[in-house]
């Protein structure tokens, strides 16, 4: 047999784009950028890049977070930070076909946080911002000022439909909405995270009753707040619970 010979292979890219998630204005939104550099310069695209020789992919991906949106990545085990981001690998992505460059392999990962600001571009990105992914999943596109709209750059529509769909049947079985919220929280928001995440309109009273109700979800803190309008509501924490016993179902749509 004869010995392995790495040239005799033709060269490949390994890149990680992001699927970054947040609730703003009660509906569930995406970052896409608009690309500054061929290939499908101009058309929106998820962030990312490629990773280089000295990291591996979560390092990159978190570097590229940065990066793309200022966020520092929040360690499960450590207190949540007010510019702190749930980050997870998603999927992989390699068809020989889905960068006309060469032959690129793209590590997605999937990124939650609260509200976010207005995004900044960064990188080789000429601008960036959010979207409703309703938006982007039932058009795999978007326009802006009057443009027609165009498909989003490469396989970053499935890339985008992927992450959606881990982030909601997620919040289903484990803590993960808690994800989108601020370190103290009350029941109000959030069920609004869900229903953004869900799209779907839930009974307050029910959800209240399922929430406080499932060991390990939420920890009072012991604070009020009025941000919501209207009498004190009461405040939350993430409670140590990964995985919710019973999980919350998602409604049949």
């Amino acid at each position: 047999m004869p010995p392995y010979d790495p040239s005799a292979f033709p060269p490949f890219a390994v890149t990680v784009d992001l699927v970054v998630l947040t609730v703003r204005r009660h509906a569930l939104c995406a970052l896409a950028v608009r690309r500054g550099e061929q290939p499908f310069q101009g058309r929106w695209a998820l962030p990312g890049g490629f990773v280089r020789p000295d990291e591996d992919l979560s390092a990159a991906a978190a570097r590229e977070l940065v990066e793309e949106t200022g966020l520092c990545v929040h360690e499960p085990d450590a207190p949540a930070q007010d510019n702190g981001a749930h980050l997870e690998q998603l999927a992989t992505y390699g068809d020989p076909e889905r960068d006309p460059r060469m032959r690129v392999v793209s590590v997605a990962h999937l990124a939650l946080a609260p509200d976010l600001p207005a995004p900044r571009a960064g990188g080789d990105a000429h601008s960036a911002r959010w979207a409703p992914v309703e938006t982007l999943l039932n058009q795999a596109s978007f326009g802006r000022d009057g443009e027609p709209a165009a498909p989003l750059a490469f396989d970053h529509a499935q890339i985008l439909a992927d992450g959606v769909e881990r982030a909601r049947s997620k919040i289903e079985y484990s803590s993960l909405a808690t994800a989108f919220c601020p370190p103290e929280f009350t029941v109000g928001e959030l069920r609004r995270v869900y229903e953004a995440v869900w799209g779907v309109v839930l009974d307050p009273r029910n959800f209240h009753r399922k929430v406080t109700g499932t060991p390990g979800f939420l920890v009072p803190t012991g604070g009020t707040t009025t941000r919501q309008g209207g009498r004190p509501a009461q405040l939350f924490r993430a409670g140590g619970a990964t995985l919710l016993n019973p999980p919350m179902l998602r409604p049949e749509v």
